[in-house]
């Protein structure tokens, strides 16, 4: 029983760190799609709704990257603590998938 929680345990964290990431990629390519529309429309109005829009993205990214940080899933400005987190979550699928 012990071996299924800490399994459980382990797969939890992976996903959040999964999910994390791949709402963290999202909006960033929400912020650059964005921008580049602003920079295509003559329309004021829509120019004023998107510059909008860039801040609500940019405000998403600042949230999603605190949790990541705060979680230890992501390491920006180190990138030798990064690579080590990568290998772990790697060691922890592989053991995962022995089981």
């Amino acid at each position: 029983m012990d071996k299924l929680i800490e399994i459980m345990g382990s797969a939890r964290e992976i996903t959040d760190q999964v999910i994390g990431t791949d709402l963290l990629v999202t909006v960033k390519t929400g912020i650059i799609n964005t921008a580049k529309a602003i920079n295509e429309t003559s329309n004021e109005q829509l120019r004023t709704d998107l510059k909008l829009k860039l801040h609500e993205h940019i405000e998403q990214h600042e949230r999603i990257f605190s949790y990541m940080m705060e979680h230890g899933y992501y390491f920006p400005q180190t990138p030798q603590q990064q690579i080590h987190v990568l290998n772990e979550t790697a060691e922890t699928v592989l053991t995962l998938n022995k089981d």
